[in-house]
Parts: C-alpha cells; structure tokens; sequence
C-alpha cells in the first residue's frame, strides 16, 4: 500500500463542469475621458445603466464620451433625520430640559454633592 499513491481532487480548487456551450452575457465596452485627457474603458452588461461620470483609479473624475448623460432628479431622497429631530419627534424642548434637571439632580445626590 505504500508504494500506491491515493488519486483524487483537490476540494474547490478544480470544477468538474466544461465550458462548452457557455455563451457569456451580452456586453458593452464605455469610454470615459478624464479632463486631463487620460481615457479609461469599463465593461457593462448591455441592460446595464450607464453612469454619466466615473472614478477612476487614481480617484479622478471620468465623463462619459459617447452617449447621453441623464440628468439626476433633485428631491427625489429623503431628508436624512438625525438623532436630535427623532427625540424632537417623541419630546418638547421644555419636557427634555425638565428631564436634563430630574437626571443631573439625581446624579449630584447620588455623589453626595448636593445643594
């Protein structure tokens, strides 16, 4: 038995299915010019949305060459709501202050600093 190696496959390293008779999704190759002139390319799916601007590597800014750009429609987001205009939602200024006083009187009592 030791001179016998045991053959198999390696788990997930290798897939057992071919590529025959695959045919890959439809694309569409888009160029972006940046305005110092440098072109980049990406590769969409042909139903995807094509995004008027994009960031290349080096984080600058790409417009699109060939197409049209659509306009964004403006009021369209929520207003993001922060932590104050919830408690504003549930409490009024005066029943938050009168709250404020009851707690820090509590804390003061409870260090013994009471006055």
């Amino acid at each position: 038995m030791s001179d016998r190696s045991l053959r198999g496959m390696r788990l997930g390293a290798q897939s057992m299915e071919s590529e025959a008779g695959v045919e890959p999704a439809a694309r569409q190759r888009v160029e972006y010019r940046t305005e110092e002139g440098e072109t980049v390319f990406v590769v969409f799916a042909a139903e995807a949305e094509i995004p008027a601007i994009w960031h290349t590597k080096t984080g600058k800014e790409a417009k699109l060459v060939h197409g049209e750009a659509k306009a964004e429609e403006p009021g369209n987001e929520k207003p993001v709501r922060t932590h104050w205009d919830m408690l504003l939602e549930r409490r009024s200024e005066e029943e938050l202050e009168k709250t404020l006083a009851d707690r820090l009187q509590q804390l003061r009592t409870a260090r013994g600093d009471a006055v």
